[in-house]
């Protein structure tokens, strides 16, 4: 089915019993920006259905019947972490039982063991250590480069960033060009949680600030990096919170336009210093997809992660504004250390079958949003 025919078929009137949710519809119909008060009262509606059909009427405008996913390898180089962040069970302190910290040879070899399916990206996180020198990160990428110089390499957060930049005595813009002629392709957008700093101070107060991360993603966009951008929810915070992150994230994306996709992060708090609080439910995963592609119309791509949510809620979200679902994986440690019950990844037949059984057509992408045409073990990027 074409895109203009998929649209086509979602140009009937709009149905609610909400009606907070009339003159949201009339701007979303208009192509009109949402508003602060908007987004509050998305969050509000107990129809979700209708916000839903909001969303899907945006996805589908802008990707038509396409479902995008990458073949994808994470790589964490370490659990060693100098912050105490009450949201994370994957950092460990120097000494403690269970720290690890990959020699290069390891991290090459992780790289490129465990999968038959040629990897498009590796994407690379990991703690904030106290004694591994920048060279070592730059050399885990220039490694990764000469083994294998077609994968796009999607690495470091603006946390890591901001750490490596501080630990070697450079500004932001020095520590990002030097790892962008490392090979470094584009940047993650972990580490953002939520803007907050009423929520910061409780969940990651050994972080940078949210300005502090804001800015370093709009220098990283400077000098042509493109980046993910993130939010934790489902914790301590509430609607006003994440409306707050989604318009900030909103208002650099008009600056720069250098982030590629909004990714909602649910909380897992298995493990953590905030393990009383519940997990999130269905209903606000699938809500969360919704109001961030209604919200953020700068961003062209909403990713449901699968990692977090399941794949299956990850599936049904690309009926509620999702047009990406991530990809193959292959291991994760750092949500699966706070309790994720999701496998650790899936075949590249596994997405296929649960973006096909959505009702939509699978799309295999590079980082760039690039088709991948693919040949047994090798692959080729549509440029």
């Amino acid at each position: 089915m074409s895109s203009e025919t998929t649209f086509a078929r979602l140009r009937h009137s709009f149905q609610t019993d909400d009606r907070a949710l009339e003159p949201i519809a009339a701007k979303v119909l208009a192509g009109e920006r949402l508003s602060f008060d908007d987004g509050m009262a998305l969050y509000r509606s107990g129809d979700i259905l209708a916000v839903g059909w909001l969303a899907n009427y945006v996805r589908e405008k802008l990707h038509g019947n396409v479902a995008y996913f990458n073949v994808n390898r994470h790589i964490n180089p370490t659990n060693v972490c100098v912050a105490s962040c009450r949201l994370c069970a994957f950092g460990r302190k120097k000494g403690e039982a269970g720290t690890y910290t990959m020699a290069l040879e390891e991290a090459w070899e992780t790289a490129g063991a465990g999968y038959t399916e040629a990897v498009t990206e590796f994407h690379i996180v990991g703690g904030l250590h106290p004694d591994l020198p920048f060279e070592y990160f730059m050399d885990l990428v220039r490694g990764l480069k000469e083994r294998f110089p077609k994968v796009h390499i999607k690495a470091f957060t603006m946390v890591e960033v901001a750490f490596l930049a501080k630990r070697g005595k450079m500004t932001i813009a020095e520590t990002l060009e030097r790892m962008k002629v490392a090979g470094v392709d584009s940047l993650p957008g972990g580490g953002a949680e939520i803007f907050a700093d009423r929520i910061r101070h409780i969940i990651c107060d050994h972080k940078i600030d949210g300005a502090e991360w804001l800015e370093t993603a709009k220098t990283a966009h400077r000098i042509g990096l493109r980046s993910n951008a993130t939010m934790l929810y489902g914790h301590v915070e509430n609607d006003e919170d994440r409306v707050d992150h989604m318009l900030r994230l909103r208002v650099v994306q008009d600056e720069t336009g250098g982030f590629q996709t909004f990714i909602p992060l649910a909380f897992h708090p298995d493990n953590t210093a905030l393990a009383h609080i519940p997990r999130t439910t269905g209903m606000l995963d699938i809500k969360q997809i919704a109001v961030g592609r209604l919200l953020l119309d700068n961003f062209s791509h909403i990713k449901s992660y699968w990692q977090m949510v399941s794949p299956k809620i990850a599936q049904i979200s690309l009926r509620f504004g999702a047009d990406d679902i991530d990809g193959t994986v292959i291991e994760e440690k750092i949500y699966h250390d706070a309790g994720a019950t999701t496998p650790q990844g899936l075949r590249r037949k596994d997405l296929v079958r649960l973006i096909t059984e959505a009702g939509r057509e699978p799309f295999e992408r590079d980082t760039m949003y690039r088709a991948v045409t693919r040949n047994e073990d090798t692959f080729t990027v549509a440029v």
